[in-house]
């Protein structure tokens, strides 16, 4: 079995689809993406096809090796998100080949069905309560997501602080206390903000702070733990195990969420929740992104123990206007029930991509880009 040809799909509403097919017809799929850079990704992974047209995809570690080591420069989102959907695709092949979805061959199922959790957006309050009533308690989800505040200025108001603590109030209100609520700050917050909402927001029992900092500014994660007793988390922007090693070393945080697009992939980021067991750290996937990724997710999540929770992008405001479930032969493939998705049973990945429709939407493409988000005063601020 060799690797004749790669294929990739730009499909709405801001994804990227890779398609592997081998020379004995065996095919797989990858989604390798950074989101608002997909041509960026899309050159990245044909510049790595002129080495691996004729390698076997079996040999994945030896591939991930030399995509990763081989090329000098290491690390980052466009080379490791590249690398992330070339391994996806690779272990769906190798899973389809041996007849087994990938949780067999990374160690066996250590559940047999896998808790998601839903997002909601708004900023009024009595908007985040209705959304949390219909989206999460009507649909049986046990936990959601929203964000902890819009745009901010390095130190901003008082009234912000209590803003943000409204917002989450409002929520726990309408779901009780059996609904966990995760909030995400995107890093939009800088440190000196960060403290003061993560104590306003805490009688009101977060499940977890997701990137109360940007990555880059980890150091000061230890330093909020000392302050809050909420779990902090963070990953979605961090790269192999490498990104993750010194944030586990160091401490100040509870809970990881590689992207199985961005991290490295698959078995990438089944040694790093492995290495974040050790620590008795926990894992929660990041994915706002499509079928592909979701699944792959999933897989990791049914063969990791310390895997407690999974992000699933249906309902994400800049995912609207295109379902995941679109591009599935089968969209009742990812079986919701009761806030869990049940295992998944077939080879590989445990997908049917709707290839017929990939290729429809590949003819209509995009151009997406995050917005531009700017403070009263002008001055460009996170988004």
């Amino acid at each position: 079995m060799k690797i004749d040809q790669l294929e990739l799909f730009t499909v709405p509403p801001r994804w990227l689809f890779l398609k592997i097919t081998c020379d004995d017809g065996t095919f797989g799929w990858g989604e390798p993406i950074v989101e608002g850079k997909a041509a960026t990704v899309k050159s990245c992974v044909e510049e790595m096809s002129d080495f691996l047209i004729g390698k076997d995809p079996r040999h994945i570690e030896d591939i991930f090796q030399v995509l990763y080591r081989g090329g000098f420069y290491r690390g980052g989102p466009v080379l490791s998100s590249s690398i992330s959907g070339i391994e996806q695709a690779l272990w769906d092949i190798k899973g389809k080949a041996l007849g087994v979805p990938i949780y067999e061959l990374l160690g066996g199922p250590v559940r047999d069905r896998m808790k998601v959790y839903a997002w909601i957006g708004g900023d009024d309050p009595v908007e985040i309560a209705a959304q949390a009533r219909t989206r999460i308690v009507d649909e049986g989800y046990t936990a959601l997501k929203m964000n902890a505040t819009g745009p901010m200025e390095w130190i901003d108001s008082p009234e912000q602080v209590e803003l943000a603590a409204e917002r989450l109030r409002a929520a726990r209100e309408a779901v009780g206390s059996k609904v966990g609520i995760g909030i995400d700050f995107h890093g939009r917050v800088h440190k000196g903000m960060a403290k003061l909402i993560a104590k306003a927001m805490e009688p009101y029992s977060p499940l977890f702070y997701e990137e109360p900092v940007l990555s880059e500014n980890n150091e000061f994660l230890p330093e909020l733990a000392k302050i809050t007793s909420v779990p902090i988390a963070t990953g979605e922007r961090m790269y192999t195990r490498w990104d993750f090693k010194k944030i586990l070393q160091t401490g100040g945080v509870d809970i990881i969420q590689p992207d199985l697009s961005h991290a490295g992939g698959i078995w990438e980021t089944r040694k790093i929740a492995a290495m974040a067991e050790a620590y008795d750290v926990a894992v929660a996937p990041h994915c706002p992104l499509g079928p592909i990724a979701l699944a792959s997710c999933l897989q990791l999540d049914f063969c990791t123990p310390n895997a407690f929770i999974q992000e699933q992008s249906l309902g994400i405001h800049y995912n609207q206007g295109s379902d995941l479930m679109d591009y599935l032969s089968d969209p009742g493939v990812f079986r919701y029930q009761n806030g869990y998705v049940q295992l998944l049973t077939a080879p590989g990945l445990g997908i049917e991509i709707n290839e017929e429709k990939v290729r429809e939407m590949d003819k209509v493409g995009h151009r997406w880009h995050n917005p531009v988000w700017r403070n009263a005063d002008g001055c460009v601020t996170e988004w």
